[in-house]
């Protein structure tokens, strides 16, 4: 059998709302599903239908001291030109400030802004397979 690998990339976040928020209404993907007090724990499964691939992100009563550089990026290609501008317009009109990445490769070929956690996030205007 040719099973595909299914990626999960979970993040513990102090502002397990705020980020859902940021995910689902400026990058434009979907809540998956969640959970509550799950030993201790709420969380929320993030991104697209049928993909094979989904963020996971949790909240506790600990706070999180995120400890992120500059080359520590989650990178997402936009299907259509029409989808990369729509998130575009979506981080504007939301005050997210856009910011220089470190790798020069970036800066040609996509936005870089932060996420409410303050992790780095590209939304690309190449497509994937380029």
């Amino acid at each position: 059998k040719n099973r595909r690998m299914i990626l999960r990339v979970a993040r513990h976040t102090n502002n397990l709302e705020i980020i859902e928020n940021f995910y689902v209404n400026i990058l434009g993907f979907e809540r998956l599903g969640g959970f509550q007090k799950h030993n201790n724990y709420d969380g929320v499964f993030i991104g697209k239908p049928n993909e094979n691939w989904h963020l996971e992100f949790t909240q506790t009563t600990e706070f999180v001291h995120h400890t992120f550089d500059e080359d520590d990026i989650l990178v997402f290609y936009p299907n259509t030109n029409q989808e990369y501008e729509l998130i575009l317009e979506k981080i504007i009109k939301e005050n997210i400030q856009f910011i220089a990445p470190k790798n020069p490769y970036w800066k040609e070929n996509g936005k870089m802004i932060l996420d409410p956690d303050g992790y780095r996030i590209i939304v690309s205007n190449l497509k994937i397979n380029q």
